[in-house]
């Protein structure tokens, strides 16, 4: 087996608990800063997903580039890291 596609599997597993437990986390605490984190976790699944699809050669399309890069990656890699920032932000600002 390919050392990549059996490092993207390890990545799937791992991310995949992750994004159960932080999905069983947001039922029991409801806050909008949680939710932000839970998002940042699910859209990094997700992203890991369209990654590994890509590189298996399942979705191949043209899209556009900008700084060299397909505009899919580059919302994969900003939107997660998006809602990190933003759950930090509204945690920092409740604790002031």
């Amino acid at each position: 087996m390919d050392p990549k596609i059996l490092l993207f599997i390890i990545k799937l597993i791992t991310s995949g608990i992750v994004s159960f437990l932080a999905i069983l986390l947001m039922s029991k605490i409801r806050e909008i800063a949680w939710t932000f984190l839970v998002c940042g976790f699910l859209l990094s699944y997700a992203a890991m997903i369209y990654e590994l699809l890509t590189e298996l050669g399942i979705i191949a399309f043209t899209e556009p580039m900008i700084f060299g890069m397909t505009l899919s990656s580059l919302i994969c890699v900003g939107l997660p890291t998006l809602c990190f920032m933003i759950a930090f932000i509204i945690m920092l600002a409740k604790r002031s």
